[in-house]
């Protein structure tokens, strides 16, 4: 086998290798879904407890 032929076969083993990554894709957008469903479940849940401490917390700032 020549230079040649190795450098030519290198470089399509490395080219074939740049698409494998596609597969990471749902993952992501599972996290992404998921994190929105349990903020939005916390925030339903919890929707008065937050806004006092967010107000207490402001007054207390705000206030000298």
């Amino acid at each position: 086998m020549s230079i040649t032929t190795r450098a030519y076969t290198r470089i399509l083993a490395r080219l074939s290798t740049l698409g494998d990554d596609r597969g990471d894709v749902p993952g992501w957008v599972l996290v992404s879904v998921m994190t929105a469903g349990l903020v939005t479940a916390i925030w339903l849940i919890a929707d008065d407890q937050l806004t006092s401490v967010l107000d207490r917390a402001i007054s207390s700032v705000s206030t000298p």
